[in-house]
């Protein structure tokens, strides 16, 4: 029984930059078009949005038509919280607000077999072919093609970056420009000269540990990206896309059709036998 392999992380190793969108509507047809888009990735959120386990169950088997990873960014909690995405077969999780060392080891526990970490063992959910695949190549497989992503959000955790990055077993640093911005009292100014300062620390800690970077959006050309550490990129978002669509087409309209008043009568006359 072969396991399927993260093209996340097969892309990384061949040295390109693996592209993401993140998906907050929760229906398996969006993913399917991130799919025929050409999307390495596609990222769920059990953070900010009413996402359940059917949705990450359906949403990883519409990914694995396409040959896409799925990467599933978990509530802060329990256990549980961070491994049951694992056991719907995501091939990574994105860990938000993490500021210490101390919370990077307790990840890492949480989420790699021994000898990486102290995970529970089970085995019986698609992760591990509903445990038809040799216990051997399932603890394999799930320490080295499944990939953990783990958020800078503050000042505190920008302080404690180094620390973090020099925990073993985990793979990713996702610096988060959205939350420290708001935390230094400038929401929204994702460019300002503290926001590019602090995305460069992390940055150069991740290159001095051996890790990799996600970014939410470009940087900077993608040859660059690659050079400060990237290797994933996060370049769509759906409501985003959707609902710049929308304006696009009623602004359109606007402009080029000048809107012709409907009378009553003239809409009673048309539908009212209908």
């Amino acid at each position: 029984m072969k396991l399927r392999a993260s093209r996340v992380l097969q892309e990384m190793r061949q040295g390109s930059l693996a592209t993401c969108a993140k998906i907050n509507l929760n229906d398996p047809r969006v993913i399917e078009l991130c799919g025929l888009a050409g999307f390495s990735a596609v990222w769920l959120c059990l953070e900010h949005v009413p996402t359940d386990w059917h949705d990450v169950e359906n949403g990883v088997r519409a990914a694995k038509a396409y040959d896409m990873d799925v990467i599933v960014r978990v509530s802060r909690g329990s256990y549980s919280d961070y491994v049951r995405p694992l056991e719907c077969d995501a091939a990574g999780i994105m860990v938000p607000h993490v500021e210490t060392a101390a919370q990077a080891r307790e990840i890492v526990d949480y989420c790699r077999f021994a000898p990486l970490g102290r995970r529970a063992l089970d085995g019986g959910n698609i992760d591990g072919a509903y445990c038809q695949a040799p216990l051997p190549d399932y603890l394999h497989h799930a320490n080295h093609e499944r990939f953990l992503i783990l958020q800078i959000e503050s000042p505190e955790a920008v302080e404690q970056v180094k620390a973090i990055a020099a925990v073993p077993g985990f793979e990713f640093l996702l610096f988060g420009a959205g939350d420290f911005t708001h935390r230094i009292g400038k929401p929204g100014q994702y460019t300002c000269p503290e926001s590019e300062a602090a995305r460069r620390r992390v940055e150069a800690a991740a290159r001095a540990h051996g890790k990799s970077c996600m970014a939410v959006g470009l940087v900077q050309e993608a040859d660059q990206m690659k050079e400060r550490g990237y290797a994933i990129v996060n370049l769509a978002s759906d409501v985003v896309g959707l609902g710049s669509y929308l304006h696009a087409q009623q602004a359109s309209f606007a402009q080029d059709s000048p809107r012709t008043a409907v009378s009553p009568s003239l809409y009673n006359r048309t539908f009212a036998t209908k």
